[in-house]
């Protein structure tokens, strides 16, 4: 029996505070209830799903860089970081790891500065706009493409 592929789930500054902060815009769930879901959902699809979150830029580039040698996948949100950290896009880079890029609004629809995402540079794909579901494609996404690596 194959080895279940291995995806970590990244979440940036304030995510935390999901479900209290703004929930006109964020929706009312916290980081803990889409976690669980996205967790549950990656079970479904033969996923082993691992999820963190920091507000601290440094700590999510060390975790991206460790993803290199035991994860198979990324799905980040970065939060605020998606608009200024180079630092965050090079250590996608550097991972070589399939990235999906989340955002529970449409970055698109907001103000001028939220419409640039130096992750989006590096990612394979971005999902924004549909809430704490974006996470579960994302997890569909992944499976596909890693299912399909395992059966080669």
């Amino acid at each position: 029996m194959a080895k279940a592929p291995k995806v970590l789930i990244l979440n940036g500054p304030n995510l935390n505070m999901l479900g209290k902060r703004e929930p006109d815009v964020y929706g009312r769930e916290s980081l803990s209830d889409i976690e669980a879901k996205s967790r549950k959902h990656g079970e479904g699809l033969g996923l082993s799903v691992e999820c963190r979150q920091s507000n601290s830029e440094g700590e999510l580039i060390d975790w991206i860089q460790a993803a290199r040698d035991d994860q198979d996948a990324l799905i980040i949100n970065p939060g605020g970081y998606s608009h200024s950290s180079i630092a965050i896009m090079d250590a996608l880079l550097a991972s070589a790891l399939p990235v999906i890029e989340v955002h529970l609004s449409n970055i698109h629809r907001r103000e001028a500065f939220r419409h640039h995402s130096y992750v989006s540079k590096v990612a394979d794909a971005v999902l924004c706009g549909f809430g704490s579901y974006g996470y579960l494609m994302a997890l569909d996404a992944l499976a596909l493409r890693l299912n399909a690596q395992q059966e080669t």
